[in-house]
């Protein structure tokens, strides 16, 4: 099952580091208010991307469920960054674009 799993595990994780890495990056910006949202997203999405990785390598019952809540937050978090126009924000969004496509294919399964 781990391994079924892989693609996802490793796609959560890096969705994770550069969330982290967003939302620490946010807070150096000039604006850091106009960049609130974006690192509330980035600190949920990082969590809930950590939670799924860990409960894919257990191979928890609740791993596909977890992965659609994963999906969603992790397109409302490409969103957001989106929205802004640093590099941080844009590897951001892609590393969570990749995470959601990841999740929903296990979720789907």
């Amino acid at each position: 099952m781990y391994e079924d799993y892989q693609s996802c595990i490793d796609a959560s994780l890096a969705c994770a580091s550069a969330c982290h890495h967003c939302a620490s990056s946010c807070t150096l910006e000039d604006d850091v208010t106009m960049m609130a949202d974006c690192i509330r997203l980035d600190m949920e999405c990082a969590a809930i991307c950590t939670a799924t990785a860990t409960l894919l390598s257990l191979g928890s019952e609740k791993s596909k469920e977890l992965c659609w809540i994963c999906a969603d937050l992790c397109m409302e978090c490409a969103e957001e960054c989106e929205k802004h126009q640093m590099d941080h924000c844009r590897q951001c969004a892609a590393a969570c674009r990749e995470c959601a496509a990841q999740c929903r294919i296990i979720a789907a399964a």
